[in-house]
């Protein structure tokens, strides 16, 4: 099995000196030796399945929930920023190794069952949470159910379970038109072995990175992704107008150059919950927070430390 401290010897190669595997992030002014966080790991079992994690850090919870090219490993430039401040939970979703299915299903309906198993195991009273297109299936069905658990939303690329098409007319519209632009794109990338997740800019400018971020795709082979993707699109039923309902801080993270989710869905859905906030990135594709990591923790970590108070209807 790989895990994080294995992976990261592997990631600072392909990085080169932007990773610093001892936790911390290399900055002008900052000491060059930093603690090493504490990192602990197991398997949680929900419904038929072995959920791996890996804890990190001490101090409030941030639980990281990965796309579909992804696994616990995507998150190796944000665990050692975070894991500074916060105790830092990555995990990989059912049906991605090393997460084991013993007699359940790979369904993204399980998805949310899942975060409950691992933050109750946990004991996790309150969490933040960072979703990744995928991840936003988990932590946005997660969120509107048990929004006292919940500090902080971070929705990056994603509008989880969303219904694009329940979006007003002119939304609507802005969506579509972005769809009909960009068909084709994702495969046309496919063929020329660029990951769409990672995008032409990053294969141009940061080839190693986008060379890892294959790697970490291709350790969960043996799901059908195809088939697995079209399960996520039949699990988009949720209309946008529920989003209203939301009570948790959300903050919607977009990649001015994402060829896989629409940037017009992303301010569409911010413009739906109440508070929420946008950050629309420049030269940067649908990873953001693989691509642009400096950026994403800033960002992230300003929005975490704006909503410090408790979490959605629990008691102050």
């Amino acid at each position: 099995m790989i895990t994080r401290r294995d992976f990261t010897k592997l990631a600072g190669f392909a990085a080169g000196s932007m990773f610093v595997p001892s936790g911390g992030e290399a900055q002008e002014g900052q000491p060059s030796e930093v603690r090493n966080a504490v990192v602990t790991s197991g398997f949680v079992q929900s419904a038929g399945a072995e959920i791996y994690y890996e804890r990190t850090g001490d101090g409030p919870a941030i639980v990281f929930a990965h796309g579909l090219g992804g696994n616990h490993l995507s998150w190796w430039q944000q665990v050692p920023h975070f894991s500074r401040r916060y105790s830092c939970v990555t995990f990989a979703h059912r049906g991605f190794a090393p997460s084991r299915v013993t007699s359940g299903a790979v369904d993204p309906a399980l998805f949310e069952a899942d975060l409950l198993a691992l933050v109750d195991h946990l004991k996790l009273e309150e969490v933040r949470l960072v979703a990744q297109s995928m991840g936003g299936w988990t932590c946005l069905n997660f969120a509107l159910h048990h929004p006292k658990r919940v500090r902080a939303l971070v929705m990056a690329a994603t509008g989880g379970t969303v219904d694009l098409s329940t979006f007003d007319a002119a939304d609507r519209e802005g969506v579509e038109s972005w769809v009909a632009a960009h068909k084709g794109v994702s495969a046309e990338l496919g063929k020329r072995n660029i990951h769409p997740a990672a995008g032409e800019r990053m294969a141009r400018e940061q080839p190693a990175l986008e060379f890892l971020y294959r790697e970490i795709d291709r350790l969960s082979s043996g799901l059908d992704k195809e088939a697995f993707r079209a399960k996520l699109s039949a699990a988009r039923t949720l209309p946008a107008a529920e989003l209203k309902r939301l009570t948790v801080p959300v903050l919607f993270i977009s990649g001015k150059e994402d060829v896989v989710f629409p940037p017009p869905a992303a301010a569409a859905l911010a413009s739906l919950v109440p508070g929420a906030q946008l950050e629309s990135v420049p030269e940067a594709g649908h990873s953001v927070y693989f691509q642009r990591p400096e950026i994403f923790n800033r960002v992230v970590s300003n929005f975490f430390e704006t909503h410090q108070g408790p979490a959605a209807g629990s008691a102050s």
